[in-house]
């Protein structure tokens, strides 16, 4: 993999650039699709390729479970087996790992230790009944229980390599440990430590593997919302060689851009960073502002199979009364296959006949709503006129 900035926007971050992999280029700033299961869900891969896509993330954890990265690696890699002919990517499991086994979504926090390691536990459950829930956290690495059966499996740094190796990614994550926003301060730090351990093992397994294709390993930028520790994890993953890096854990929404902006004026300018699990337009605008180059999240999809649909205006819920006679498409300048064939209110009656097409045209044009909004910044970006875009994109969708 090469990176290279072809633009920088003054007075910030931004830049413009092109990732290069075996299975393509990768213009950025660039929105990436996610295929967890090596699926998009409810679109073909010929569907996502239509709507701008230019790259596609899968998760380990998941086709680690199922089908099994030896399968995926016996197909010929992750884009031969879901018939994507361009750049892939793989998250490490971690995210899954912990938030599959720990309600990661509703601000639990790692709080309670016994004589194997630190258990994540649900902050619902009363004090005096707790008990371990699916993770087990060692230095070691991760046991967790599948959610799929309940069988016990252990997750460490090398194993995550090992199982990214199989499935082929042109771009792959180290092993990292996430924490819930509201964790202490103490064990943000110890997490913080632990992950900069594992991150030097993914490292280190990672070069000595006999790898049948050519992989590019992101090292991940922890520290939760404390400023003083996502610096520290800066500094410490720019001295190790990775090809890229990673910026996860969970943000409140206020603490996005000044933690991404702590963590790129570190970082070495020279390589890609990659914000993972982010995907609303504000923040993607924000993300692009410091610095960053490529974004991944479920949202565009997650929400089009449930009828809530982006527009430049904002969001809209097509299933609202207002849209059942409404013969416009969803948004009169989109280029989508949606919008160039039909109208608000047929997609508003497919979801309202519970028509599994409703979820795809919804999808199809969500998909097509953030690229676009990513590739403009970009070709703003290469214009010298981020900041002008950056208003018109906020004032639009903000009125």
């Amino acid at each position: 993999m090469n990176f290279k900035i072809v633009s920088k926007e003054n007075n910030s971050l931004a830049r413009a650039g092109v990732i290069s992999t075996s299975h393509g280029d990768i213009l950025t700033p660039a929105f990436v699709t996610v295929g967890t299961k090596a699926t998009v869900k409810a679109l073909s891969m010929e569907q996502v390729r239509e709507a701008g896509s230019q790259v596609v993330l899968a998760n380990t954890y998941h086709l680690y479970l199922e089908p099994g990265d030896d399968l995926v690696r016996d197909a010929g890699g992750l884009g031969k087996f879901m018939n994507w002919n361009g750049p892939t990517m793989t998250d490490s499991g971690g995210f899954q790992v912990f938030s599959l086994g720990a309600a990661f979504g509703k601000k639990i926090s790692k709080v309670a230790k016994n004589e194997s390691g630190i258990w994540i536990e649900s902050g619902e459950i009363p004090k005096d009944e707790r008990t371990p829930t699916l993770v087990e956290i060692t230095e070691e690495g991760v046991k967790f229980k599948s959610y799929l059966d309940g069988s016990e499996h252990f997750f460490t740094p090398e194993r995550s390599m090992e199982i990214q190796s199989d499935l082929g990614a042109d771009i792959i994550f180290a092993f990292d440990e996430c924490t819930s926003p509201d964790a202490s301060y103490e064990y943000q730090k110890e997490a913080l430590d632990r992950t900069h351990r594992w991150a030097s093992r993914s490292l280190s397994h990672h070069k000595s593997l006999a790898r049948k294709w050519d992989q590019a390993l992101f090292g991940i930028v922890q520290g939760g919302r404390y400023q003083d520790l996502r610096k520290e994890s800066a500094r410490v993953l720019a001295g190790m060689n990775f090809d890229g890096y990673g910026i996860g854990g969970s943000f409140e929404k206020e603490d996005m851009g000044n933690a991404v902006r702590w963590v790129n004026e570190i970082l070495p300018e020279n390589k890609p960073r990659h914000l993972l699990g982010i995907g609303e337009p504000i923040d993607l605008i924000l993300g692009i502002e410091n610095g960053i180059d490529t974004f991944d999240c479920v949202v565009p999809t997650r929400l089009g199979r449930n009828g809530t649909i982006y527009t430049k205006y904002g969001r809209m819920i097509i299933t609202n009364a207002e849209f059942r006679k409404d013969f416009s498409p969803i948004q009169a300048d989109c280029e989508c296959y949606t919008c160039l064939h039909y109208s608000r209110a047929y997609v508003a009656h497919l979801f309202r006949a519970n028509e599994m097409l409703a979820g795809t045209l919804a999808s199809i044009h969500n998909l097509h709503f953030l690229t676009k909004i990513v590739a403009d910044a970009r070709e703003a970006i290469l214009d010298d006129r981020f900041f002008e875009y950056k208003k018109e994109v906020l004032d639009n969708y903000l009125k």
